[in-house]
């Protein structure tokens, strides 16, 4: 039998037993409650649906548990709850066949309820090993998020989103560039704290003063003007989930000490109200500015920042020496998951190494959202079967010297890109390690005889260009 909830979590649980007041404890923990009241009638009902947990009354002994585990593989998923029986067997006798919880008291419904959040958690972290195939991740646990990567500045941004989500730390600061994903790392710190609870994010920027305010703490009827009703907050829309607060740096002053205010009382009051309203939330805040520089200007509470910094997290820029690395492998990934053009999707099996080599060199000032574009950019405008220079546009109005793409370490000295002057200086590059043969210097290249000639004339490169000088063997830099 099914019982419908008035609760929003979307998961199906199976309880097995008979205890009635068990039962009622359950209610409003899932969308969905299949009641079974033995074994063999649980195995019926699984035959029909699949369930996100089971809930397993400890009137069956461990042998015929274990048994049912074996048949349904749902171990990892089951609570044994406790129930008042004659079996003796104890909460170690049902862990030790698989169980994934225990419960002694099952009328306890707030205990249930925290160890299905915990199980959640759990489920969170491992559920998408399969995700990992690709190699784009460096972990599962990033593949959940997901967070493509594989450097060691990744590595360490793991870890701490990890430790972070698993703790108590509240509230939790995120700094990072424009582009770095902070609003990814919040949800994955929330997802691992708070699965089935509200994740409401704000942009701090995008709202004037007052109406900030108003949208965070919401208002009573006739607080202004046009307050014509009761409005509820956002910390109090967040319930026991998540706020995540975009660029918290762009917060006015005197509505910052009011932020204070709830972070150290964890209390609120909608504006033109009385009463104090309290605030279970986690608060998760980012900034893509340096708030101690923020503070030094005093454009930023001191008390504030030093509220916030208890264990921040710091996303590394896509230019770092630590991040770029990754940049192939991110276009990788965005070129594989990416549903701007479905049809192409199968169609094009990579990037030339003139593209690869040219998306490296580039400052990336937008960072992996910017790389993102670029290459959503490049799958529209592509018409073979990988994507090369043609394709991949970002703003041919910034000019630099061309000798500068000759250097060993231009990631130290690059600061504006043009990837058309990239271009001109690898197509010379090839002509001179061809010795101005141009269907070698094409295939080298990776373009069309045609296309070749047409770049020529569209860079003015006359044909004693095959003898400048050249630092850099062309068909090493290609097959890099």
């Amino acid at each position: 039998m099914t019982a419908a909830t008035d609760k929003k979590p979307s998961q199906k649980v199976l309880l097995i037993g008979r205890d009635a007041k068990i039962q009622n404890s359950v209610q409003g923990l899932a969308s969905e409650i299949f009641v079974a009241d033995d074994l063999n009638e649980a195995k019926s009902i699984l035959d029909n649906i699949d369930v996100d947990f089971v809930l397993i009354e400890s009137i069956f002994c461990p042998a015929a548990i274990k048994e049912f585990f074996s048949s349904t593989s749902l171990g990892k998923k089951s609570i044994i709850i406790g129930a008042k029986n004659n079996n003796k067997a104890s909460e170690t006798d049902y862990l030790n066949i698989g169980a994934a919880d225990y419960l002694a008291d099952g009328e306890n419904r707030a205990s249930l309820s925290d160890i299905i959040a915990n199980l959640n958690a759990r489920t969170y972290l491992t559920h998408s090993a399969n995700y990992n195939d690709s190699g784009f991740f460096l972990n599962d646990f990033a593949a959940s998020i997901p967070i493509a990567g594989k450097s060691a500045s990744i590595g360490q941004t793991l870890k701490m989103l990890e430790l972070v989500g698993t703790s108590n730390c509240n509230p939790v600061l995120i700094i990072g560039q424009t582009g770095t994903g902070k609003e990814s790392a919040a949800k994955a710190v929330h997802c691992i704290r708070h699965p089935n609870k509200p994740f409401v994010a704000v942009n701090c920027a995008a709202l004037t003063a007052n109406l900030l305010e108003s949208e965070l703490f919401g208002h009573v009827k006739g607080a202004f003007t046009s307050a014509d009703k009761e409005k509820t907050g956002l910390l109090e829309l967040a319930g026991e989930g998540t706020l995540f607060l975009d660029e918290i740096s762009e917060i006015p002053l005197e509505l910052q000490a009011k932020l204070l205010r709830v972070l150290q009382e964890k209390t609120f009051r909608k504006v033109g109200g009385l009463n104090d309203t309290k605030c279970d939330a986690t608060i998760i805040a980012s900034s893509n500015r340096n708030l101690k520089i923020e503070v030094a200007e005093k454009r930023f509470r001191a008390d504030l920042y030093y509220r916030l910094n208890i264990c921040p997290i710091v996303l590394a820029p896509l230019n770092s020496e630590k991040r770029r690395q990754d940049i192939p492998l991110l276009a990788e990934y965005f070129l594989s998951t990416t549903t701007i053009y479905p049809e192409k999707n199968k169609k094009i099996k990579g990037f030339t190494p003139l593209a690869i080599q040219a998306l490296m060199q580039y400052n990336w000032p937008g960072n992996i959202r910017e790389l993102k574009n670029v290459v959503e950019r490049a799958v529209l405008l592509e018409a073979g079967w990988k994507i090369g220079m043609d394709s991949i546009i970002i703003d041919p109005t910034e000019q630099i010297d061309p000798a500068e793409f000759a250097k060993d370490s231009p990631s130290d000295k690059l600061k504006d890109f043009s990837l058309l002057a990239a271009e001109k200086e690898l197509i010379k590059r090839a002509l001179a390690q061809t010795n101005g043969q141009k269907s070698r210097a094409a295939a080298l290249l990776g373009i069309t005889r045609a296309t070749l000639y047409a770049k020529l004339k569209q860079y003015d490169i006359e044909d004693d260009s095959a003898n400048s000088p050249c630092e850099q063997n062309a068909e090493e830099l290609l097959s890099a």
